[in-house]
Formats: C-alpha cells, sequence, structure tokens
C-alpha cells in the first residue's frame, strides 16, 4: 500500500506496486490471462489493486469446519500406515472434533508428527494415541522434561482442576476432554484441552461463561492457597482481549452503548481512534468492573464446588493426566451435557475403550 497522510512512503514497495499494476493493465481482453493472487491481510492492500478490472473478484477461504477438517486428516493419512483394521472414516472423524480452529498446514504437522512419534516408538503402525500426543504438542508445545519442585506443582494441580470445575459446571463454557500438569517447552505447565462448539454467533452470558471459565485457575489458587501466582497471565490476557471486544465491538455494555470500534490497520502511523478520551476512559472503566464481577461470581463457584476442585487436584497430582472419564468418575457427569459434537465423541472413544481384546 502506498504512504498516506503526507508522511512519506517505502519507495520499492511503491515501485513494486505499479510495476504490478502496468503489468496488469497491459493484458487486453483477448489475452486469455487470468491473474491470481493470495493474501491473508486483504485490508491493506491497496485500492488501486482491488478496484474493478484488476483483482476484483474475491474469494474468502475459511478456516475449516469439522466435516473440512476430517477430509484434510483422511487426505494426508493416505501414505499412514494405520493398520488394516483401523476405520480411517471413524478416525478422521475423531481427530477433527479434537482440532478446532486447525487449517490444513496444522493437520499435516499433526499425521507427520504422529508418524515420527510411532517410529521413535518402534511401532509398525501409527495408533490412536500418536495422533493425541501429536496434537498435545502442536497445542502446548514438546513436553518438558523439567521437574516441577512439589510446591510448584501442587499450585498447577490447583490451577488447572479450578479451569476444569469451572468450565465443567458452567452451562456455556467449553466441554473439558483431558487436563494435564505435565510442563511443556512453550513455558506451559499445564494445560486444558476442550472441544468447543463451532458456532458463529455467541451471546453475552455465553462469552461471560468463558471469561469466568479462564478466570478459575486463578481463583482457585486464591481459594486453596490465599494467594495468586503469575501462573495466570495468559489467561487475564485472554480475558482482557474478549472483554474489550464485547465493549469496543459487540455493543455489549450498556453504558457504552451500541456502538462498534474496531481496531484499525494505519500503516504503522499512530492510531486515529474515533471516540474521544472520555469514551476510552469509560470503557476502561467498564472492562475493569466487568472482570471485576466475573471474578468474584468466578470466586464464589470454586467455593461452591471447592469439593470438586479438591478431588481434581489431587488426581491430578496422582496421575499428573486426566481424561474425560477420570473427571466423571471423581466428581459425576456434566450438569449442562455437551454439544452434539461432544457427546459423539466422548460415546465413541468410550465404545473403543470397551471393545475386547482380539483373541490369540
Amino acid at each position: 500500500q502506498r504512504g498516506r497522510g503526507g508522511f512519506g512512503g517505502n519507495d520499492e514497495r511503491e515501485n513494486t506496486l505499479n510495476q504490478l499494476l502496468v503489468e496488469m493493465d497491459g493484458f487486453t481482453s483477448s489475452t486469455n490471462v487470468v491473474v491470481l493472487a493470495g493474501t491473508n491481510r486483504i485490508d491493506i492492500l491497496d485500492n488501486a489493486l482491488t478496484r474493478a478490472g484488476r483483482f476484483d473478484r474475491q474469494i474468502m477461504v475459511d478456516r475449516p469446519d469439522i466435516r473440512g477438517r476430517k477430509e484434510v486428516f483422511l487426505v494426508h493419512m493416505r501414505n499412514l500406515n494405520l493398520g488394516g483394521e483401523t476405520d480411517q472414516d471413524d478416525l478422521a472423524g475423531r481427530l477433527a472434533a479434537l482440532t478446532p480452529g486447525f487449517v490444513g498446514a496444522d493437520i499435516a504437522n499433526i499425521c507427520n508428527e504422529a508418524a515420527i512419534m510411532a517410529a521413535r516408538d518402534d511401532k509398525k503402525q501409527v495408533e490412536l494415541p500418536d495422533f493425541e500426543k501429536a496434537i498435545d504438542r502442536v497445542i502446548g508445545g514438546l513436553e518438558s522434561h523439567r521437574l516441577l519442585d512439589k510446591q510448584e506443582k501442587e499450585i498447577v494441580a490447583y490451577h488447572e482442576a479450578g479451569h476444569a470445575v469451572a468450565g465443567w459446571n458452567l452451562e456455556h463454557a467449553d466441554p473439558l476432554l483431558k487436563v494435564t500438569i505435565l510442563p511443556r517447552t512453550s513455558g506451559a505447565l499445564g494445560f486444558a484441552q476442550y472441544l468447543p462448539k463451532e458456532v458463529s454467533l455467541r451471546t453475552e452470558e455465553q462469552m461471560m461463561d468463558i471469561v469466568c471459565m479462564a478466570l478459575a485457575g486463578r481463583a482457585a489458587e486464591e481459594v486453596k492457597f490465599g494467594r495468586v501466582t503469575t501462573g495466570a497471565s495468559d489467561d487475564l490476557r485472554r480475558v482482557t482481549d474478549m472483554i474489550y471486544q464485547m465493549i469496543k465491538i459487540y455493543g455489549m455494555n450498556e453504558r457504552v452503548g451500541q456502538l462498534a470500534f474496531p481496531k484499525q490497520d494505519n500503516g504503522g502511523f499512530p492510531d486515529e481512534r474515533p471516540y474521544s478520551e472520555k469514551t476510552a476512559q469509560l470503557m476502561d472503566e467498564e472492562a475493569k468492573r466487568m472482570v471485576d464481577e466475573a471474578y468474584q461470581r468466578t470466586l464464589g463457584l470454586v467455593r461452591e464446588k471447592v469439593d470438586q476442585v479438591e478431588a481434581l487436584a489431587q488426581m491430578l497430582l496422582k496421575k499428573e493426566t486426566i481424561s474425560h472419564d477420570d473427571i466423571v468418575d471423581a466428581i459425576g457427569p456434566r450438569p449442562h451435557g455437551g454439544n452434539e459434537v461432544y457427546d459423539q465423541f466422548v460415546d465413541t472413544m468410550r465404545n473403543k475403550t470397551a471393545e475386547p481384546a482380539p483373541s490369540a
């Protein structure tokens, strides 16, 4: 994009753009040449590129949904030895449910990592546990060999148990599949894996449940130990982003009103905010109020379900990684149920676990 606002520009970039426009204008309607281009930042392209007669037809390629991810998994599984008895369609469906938001490159990486892990264990076939380990690696990074001291491990266990219990009891939170306190090379001392419902629309109530679930780790630390640690920094960042989106983009705040101020790309120049300092101060005050209220609500939930937090934390300290069925055994079934994909996934996994081993 060419320089704006009289601040000058990048000569090399502008020369490249101008030459591209000259070359495209050199084609005639009888040349039979179609020019295709791809970008993930169409918002910063120069208007001269996207006007009629140039790149005027846009095709949006979005992230694949669960059906699309299943098809992508089937493509990348063709070159893997899964064993003759493996139902590839069923396996691809379960893996697609585990990977919301993943794109084709992520799925290719998972299949490659699963094959490497199978080879590392000297196995001739790639099995479901190999894919699950590969997904864990892509989401949380490599499993670290760092040893946590007893106090750190206990804090992480209660932190993750807080997330798990909140997600289990809040109606609109994403259903939990697995939680671990094994450190990762990414710096995370533990993480939980959820199966979010892939929806395009969320209500204010749904978003606040997600905020409360993110705050529950810190709340569990405060309830159990009477103090908090730095372990919730990423949770707080996500909460802050979501709350400001509710206020500035989705119009979900009564005092700010039905207004939307999406972030604009100004090419590196200072932000030109379409609202006053008074409105900015109001947004900050409302963001703090909403987070404080959500945290108090979360503290109340953790105190009410403290026995569940204790049970899951002790189970994590003992097993380090627990699954959906472990949580059901410890605190009972999820009171609000799950979504259709989640229920189908859990039933399938339970049926696979219950299948008798083949006789010798």
